[in-house]
């Protein structure tokens, strides 16, 4: 069973598989023959089971100050979470360019566009050390930012990093002003994975609004994140909930999990327009122990207008 004390590794949930959406369960008879099932439907026993986990979880909150703390405290947990991972979080996300072929390396001839992309809350570099490994474009620039000063040292530190086409930096980003090492409407991407549940869900919005003043006109912002009653969810225990669906793990970190109709309701206020929403609702199964562990994750498209 997986410890609620320790982030979910999901950096690697769809690695080696195909383009979530394509293994879909038929017959219950079959759940044990592979690890993860897509597009599970939940029926309403289920669903009132994750409602009751959730109000039970969350009763009891945690005082102000101790919400001040770890609000406060957050890049000292990060530093300390990896300080004891080191670069061993850092997977490849074969998954990366099928879910978001926009990242995808492109054709490097005399015509290519110069591009930009930029990676909010980029820890070790699992989105930007494959899209350094594998792009050959000649104009390309990286950029990445995180809060965490030791998980931008190990970025800095890994084989794949090429500083001639990449910059990081530590940067807390739910500043009002960010200091960042390009203009305004400057970036063909921002990328945000598993990152937005970190922060205060007052502190969102603004978030987001600093990413459509960075996106250039047509820019665009690709997201994946927690969905409500995911297993993470469920298995918190009373007393670590700071406020409604916002949590905080054994080592301190916080995560929040989301429904698509308050993401969409933030990104669209920014002036975003959505090209997709998805939410993934999956089946993974440990053979070995017939256990069944349903995950739920959201992937967003919004786009700057031209």
């Amino acid at each position: 069973m997986t410890d609620t004390s320790q982030p979910l590794d999901d950096s690697n949930e769809n690695e080696k598989r195909p383009q979530f959406g394509t293994r879909l369960l038929t017959d219950n008879v079959d759940v044990f023959k592979h690890n993860a099932w897509d597009h599970v439907e939940w029926d309403a026993d289920q669903e009132l089971a994750a409602q009751a986990a959730v109000e039970k979880n969350s009763t009891v909150k945690m005082s102000e100050d101790q919400r001040a703390r770890f609000q406060s405290d957050a890049p000292k947990f990060w530093d300390s979470f990896y300080g004891i991972h080191d670069n061993r979080f850092f997977k490849d996300r074969h998954w990366l360019f099928t879910e978001f072929p926009e990242l995808a390396p492109m054709a490097n001839n005399e015509h290519s566009q110069p591009r930009s992309i930029f990676e909010l809350g980029c820890g070790v570099g699992n989105t930007i050390l494959p899209i350094l490994q594998y792009s050959t474009e000649s104009q390309l620039r990286v950029y990445g930012c995180d809060f965490s000063e030791r998980a931008i040292e190990i970025l800095r530190s890994q084989p794949q990093y090429d500083d001639k086409r990449c910059e990081v930096f530590v940067m807390d980003a739910t500043q009002e002003q960010w200091q960042v090492p390009f203009e305004e409407n400057s970036q063909d991407i921002i990328v945000m994975i598993f990152v937005l549940s970190a922060i205060e869900p007052s502190k969102m919005q603004r978030v987001l609004e600093n990413c459509y003043r960075y996106l250039k006109p047509g820019g665009l912002l690709v997201f994946r994140d927690y969905g409500r009653y995911d297993l993470a969810q469920l298995r918190f225990k009373s007393g670590k909930c700071l406020e409604d669906n916002f949590y905080v793990r054994g080592d301190g970190t916080m995560v929040y999990f989301f429904t698509e109709q308050e993401l969409r309701s933030m990104l669209t206020q920014t002036g975003l327009v959505e090209e997709q929403l998805l939410v993934d609702r999956r089946l993974q199964v440990n053979r070995g122990r017939c256990l069944k562990m349903y995950r739920v994750w959201i992937q967003t498209k919004f786009r700057k207008p031209l």
